[in-house]
């Protein structure tokens, strides 16, 4: 049993691996994995086999990208401020980091998945914490499941983070890792003074509020998606927001399989730009920013034909300090739009119930308003 469940770790029931349904299921998924109709992908039987999808591919709409070469910084600031305004992602291109890491580390990972199961399971994750290799995301007990698996481990804080829990195979793993984490880092601090500025504020506000150059959380979470019979009734993962700060994102170099919800709230297909990093803005910006800047629901799509891998650099703000709209961006007019909230109270919810569009953050807006009306109403009262 132990080649396709994890039977304890503090999970509500048995976690079977999507590898091994995938190898298993035949022509039929499990209802489990079975999406409501209007959350399915909406797949042509080529994408479905190939794994594009439609919507969105084949010369229709993308998101921006920015070159992050060009030598005017306020322009590259300008460029990201009005991709993180309008769609909350861009493409970063000439970013630096160098492209022979980005090979080695998803070659790496993949080999990791490659392993066989008895290897796998002796880095088993549970809901404590998250890190290790995993199939599911809410503790739930009875919930969705999505068609993935994946490894989530901590860079940042040092104290959260352990060489052991990382895979010893392959054996170029943990040095590929490590490297990679460290230019990934660095551009991240970048992608943070140009989205300050981009805010008419000092180039190191935003890097401020997160904690501090050091002071900042990171966590990488490698995503593998494997072959589905059945890619139009499930996801690889659900549609959501980010609850974090930023995503780095480097995804398969063959397979496509993102989607995001473009400005008119149609889903579209990023198409990849070889060696670039798709970059998204997270819960945790929104609310600094005062919704200037959008975290914006995306998914992951699945093929009929292949696997795919992703790696999603998570950078986030410290996770015991309270965020809440930047005063600089809250006047008269202009309220703040979030109450204040560690990103520690703010991921149980998604910890609890998995992945639910923007429904938490939504929750808290609608919540701020009705208290600040409320406010305004005894105000007037007592005056």
């Amino acid at each position: 049993m132990t080649s396709c469940f994890n039977g304890g770790a503090g999970w509500p029931e048995p976690v079977v691996r999507v590898q091994h349904v995938s190898d298993t299921c035949g022509d039929t998924i499990p209802e489990r994995y079975v999406k409501p109709p209007s959350e399915r992908p909406c797949l042509s039987p080529a994408a479905a086999s190939s794994g594009g999808v439609g919507g969105g591919g084949g010369g229709g709409p993308n998101i921006p990208v920015v070159d992050l070469s060009m030598l005017d910084v306020d322009a590259t600031s300008r460029a990201v401020a009005a991709a993180c305004r309008e769609w909350g992602f861009f493409q970063a291109v000439n970013h630096g980091v160098r492209p022979e890491l980005l090979r080695s580390g998803r070659a790496a990972w993949r080999g990791f998945f490659r392993q066989p199961a008895v290897v796998r399971e002796r880095y088993a994750n549970s809901p404590a914490t998250y890190e290790g290799y995993g199939s599911r995301l809410g503790t739930a007990k009875g919930g969705p499941l999505d068609w993935g698996d994946y490894y989530f481990l901590h860079l940042l804080p040092a104290s959260l983070k352990s060489h052991e829990k990382w895979p010893s195979l392959p054996s170029s793993l943990r040095g590929t890792t490590e490297e990679y984490g460290e230019e990934v880092l660095q551009l991240c601090r970048r992608v943070m003074r140009l989205l300050s500025s981009g805010l008419g504020l000092e180039a190191g506000r935003l890097q401020a509020a997160f904690g501090g150059e050091g002071g900042e959380g990171a966590c990488l979470r490698v995503n593998l998606y494997p072959r589905c019979p059945q890619p139009e009734l499930t996801l690889g993962v659900a549609g959501h927001s980010d609850p974090g700060g930023m995503t780095m994102l480097l995804v398969d170099d063959h397979v496509k399989g993102l989607q995001v919800r473009s400005p008119d709230g149609q889903w579209i297909i990023v198409d990849p730009v070889p060696d670039a990093f798709i970059v998204n803005v997270g819960d945790q910006i929104q609310v600094l920013s005062n919704a200037s800047y959008k975290s914006v629901e995306h998914r992951v799509t699945v093929s009929a034909a292949e696997d795919r891998l992703s790696m999603a650099f998570f950078y986030n703000p410290r996770s015991d300090l309270p965020i809440a709209p930047m005063p600089e961006l809250v006047g008269p007019g202009r309220p703040a739009l979030y109450p204040e909230m560690t990103f520690d109270e703010y991921r149980v919810f998604i910890r609890q119930r998995g992945l639910a569009g923007k429904a938490q953050l939504q929750s808290l807006q609608a919540n701020q308003t009705a208290a600040a009306a409320a406010a305004a109403g005894s105000s007037s009262t007592c005056s």
